[in-house]
């Protein structure tokens, strides 16, 4: 993980630990910004994002139920108990409110969390995040779940990459996808699958629930994700009241590492609005 060693290397963060079964740390000070991963990467993966915000922001990083140094969701996980997580964590710190940003799986538990606990949310970001699938779309993911389940991460590591990255990996990204690579081959199987299975099958949690948002949101994605197309953003921020939509040109899957400095522009910009 060359490229995360060196980002890491330049953030101390000021506090770090275990609170029930999460693993966390914090950078900078200032109001309060929570970051979440998306399915089988690591807080880590957010280094770009925490060297660019916690200059004038407290944020925080966890790692996922089943990721990294968390502990492992139960076998039937659900939406809720990936928000709960993050409400848990907010008490063990005593953060009464907080921005929340997440990134594919990510966004749908930022999502989750600012619809179940709206009094302790200011703001969302959601990035690259999962919409009402087609059936193509739904049939694709779902068979993914079942080669996770059943041959394991290292045997869809290649075709995810590709996804994530295209093929041939452009030169200009292959850091990026080894970084990547790293990471989801040191991912916790039995967490992945899980976490994954939720992913695959949680598209439409928030279809018809979107309106229920009475605080400012921002969607973003890439103009070439697959599985996470701006059509999915659109469609998210016409059900969310005065929410913003940004598509970033040329884009994938990965914008936050592969485009740091223009999702960090964004970010900043909506938190400044």
């Amino acid at each position: 993980m060359r490229l995360l060693d060196v980002a890491e290397s330049l953030m101390a963060p000021r506090a770090s630990g275990v609170a029930d079964g999460t693993s966390y740390k914090v950078y900078g000070e200032g109001k309060t910004i929570v970051l979440i991963h998306g399915v089988g990467m690591q807080q880590a993966i957010w280094a770009p994002q925490v060297s660019a915000l916690s200059a004038s922001h407290q944020v925080i990083t966890y790692d996922m139920l089943g990721h990294g140094e968390s502990r492992l969701p139960t076998e039937h996980v659900e939406l809720a108990d990936y928000a709960r997580q993050l409400a848990g964590l907010l008490d063990h710190l005593d953060i009464g409110e907080c921005t929340v940003i997440g990134h594919s799986m990510g966004a749908l538990v930022a999502l989750e969390f600012a619809l179940r606990y709206p009094a302790r949310v200011v703001r969302v970001v959601a990035l690259n995040a999962a919409f009402n699938r087609t059936r193509e779309q739904r049939a694709a993911v779902l068979a993914r779940a079942e080669a996770l389940e059943h041959i394991g991460v290292s045997a869809t590591i290649d075709s995810t990459i590709e996804r994530w990255f295209g093929n041939p990996v452009p030169a200009v990204l292959q850091g990026y996808a080894e970084l990547v690579t790293d990471l989801m081959q040191n991912v916790d199987p039995v967490g992945y699958a899980r976490s994954y299975r939720l992913f695959a099958t949680s598209d439409a949690a928030h279809a018809g629930r979107l309106r229920e948002l009475a605080l400012p949101v921002l969607y973003m994605t890439g103009e070439l994700d697959p599985n996470s197309t701006p059509e999915m953003s659109k469609s998210m921020s016409l059900e969310t009241p005065g929410a913003q939509c940004v598509v970033l040109k040329g884009a994938r899957h990965k914008m936050p590492i592969t485009c740091a400095q223009e999702v960090n522009e964004r970010i900043l910009r909506f938190l400044d609005s």
